[in-house]
């Protein structure tokens, strides 16, 4: 059997790609050791991380607040937190928002939360962190079933069969793997016929998509304000979850909601009751990039959707297989059958890319390849050079070769 099938121990002992040690950056390049390499792991698809107007936002908020607001939200919260929801109310389009830390504490506080001894309806390729959430809720009396992902018949079969109230269907916005965008309209029309809650969570999709325009500068639209915004829909019946670790490189994440449906969960979730907030620099970078989005983020992005587009163009000419058809800046290739993950990833390594690994059981087996994250700080000679790497590895067959008849986007 091929020894691509290490399970993530083995990558742990043996993948300089794992548990790394980042010794200094520049720009969207690390030093790891002696090794400096282009960095296609990171998640921040804006570069505000780099961004100076962002970094510089952070001092006058720190002298003002202090490093960390340590109230739990259910005591007290900085100005800056209200104002935050307020801002974030009108880019998304939604009746409210309810910020706290991370998305993994939001699945894991207020699915419980609000689905109580309810049903649970879960997509296959959903994120682990909302498995966890539903499971926790499973534990705590909800049942909880399984779709896959794409097939709304199924869907509607589960809801039809749904007897145990409320019901709630989680499943991702733009998948954290493929890169994908389901049609989210016909979702929420299956939801709001069986009175079921859909309730999506939308990490890498806010600040990439937005809403639709004649005058948008690229097919991820603009504003950056999600899918559900980029999908022409409304809230009823929706539940969005996103988070700032990615577009906007900050500890903070977000549900819009009715504001009745937040009041509750300032009674009933644990994660608003007694965690900790995020930190004051988090907060004032997600208010600087705000500012940003607003003055240069659609330039931003049609940069970014220049670049991916390249990457995608290029790998699709090789013939090779990609999960991504929506030509959004995430990009898994799986690997052939027979080549082994981690050699694939020290050729990477050697000729100076970085790429997130996908090994088995996080993907299924056919899957087991590198995802490529490309961001707005990445240049178009450093995607040139990661084509070339994947020529050559295209060319040894140690790319997984196109599915005949490749399901591509109709718009």
């Amino acid at each position: 059997m091929p020894a691509q099938t290490h399970d993530i121990e083995d990558l742990r002992v043996n993948s300089r790609m794992y548990d790394a040690v980042i010794e200094e950056i520049d720009g969207r390049r690390i030093r790891i050791g002696r090794d400096w390499l282009v960095d296609w792991a990171s998640c921040n698809y804006l570069g505000f991380d780099l961004d100076e107007e962002v970094i510089e936002s952070v001092e006058p908020q720190l002298r003002r607040w202090g490093t960390h607001p340590s109230w739990s939200r259910m005591l007290g919260s900085p100005q800056l937190y209200p104002q935050l929801e307020e801002r974030l109310s009108e880019l998304l389009g939604a009746e409210d928002v309810l910020l706290l830390p991370t998305i993994s504490q939001i699945h894991l506080g207020v699915i419980p939360a609000l689905i109580g001894k309810g049903t649970l309806i879960m997509e296959s390729r959903a994120h682990r962190t909302i498995y966890d959430g539903c499971v926790f809720a499973r534990g705590q009396g909800a049942t909880m079933t399984r779709f896959r992902s794409g097939d709304l018949e199924e869907l509607e079969r589960l809801l039809k069969e749904a007897t145990a109230r409320p019901v709630m269907v989680c499943m991702d916005g733009v998948n954290s793997m493929t890169g994908d965008i389901p049609d989210l309209r016909r979702y929420a029309a299956l939801c709001r016929e069986y009175d079921a809650t859909l309730y999506v969570d939308d990490a890498h999709g806010m600040g990439v998509i937005g809403e639709r325009s004649e005058i948008e500068l690229s097919p991820y639209g603009m504003r950056g304000n999600a899918i559900v915004k980029h999908s022409g829909e409304t809230y009823d019946n929706i539940i969005l979850v996103g988070g700032f670790s990615k577009a906007y490189s900050s500890l903070l994440a977000y549900l819009a909601l009715p504001t009745a449906v937040k009041n509750k969960l300032k009674v009933d979730a644990p994660t608003y009751l007694y965690s900790g907030p995020s930190p004051v620099a988090s907060l004032a970078t997600v208010m600087a990039g705000l500012d940003v989005n607003e003055k240069r983020g659609d330039e931003l992005r049609a940069h970014l959707y220049r670049l991916t587009a390249k990457l995608l163009s290029h790998v699709r000419g090789l013939g090779v297989h990609t999960l991504n058809v929506h030509d959004t800046p995430v990009v898994e290739i799986p690997i052939s059958p027979d080549h082994d993950l981690i050699d694939v990833s020290e050729r990477l390594w050697s000729a100076g890319q970085y790429v997130t690994l996908a090994p088995y059981p996080g993907v299924p087996r056919d899957e087991i390849g590198f995802r490529v994250q490309l961001t707005a700080a990445h240049t178009e000679q450093q995607v040139d050079d990661l084509n070339a790497v994947l020529t050559e590895l295209a060319h040894d067959g140690a790319l997984r070769p196109a599915v005949p008849g490749q399901r591509r986007p109709t718009a």
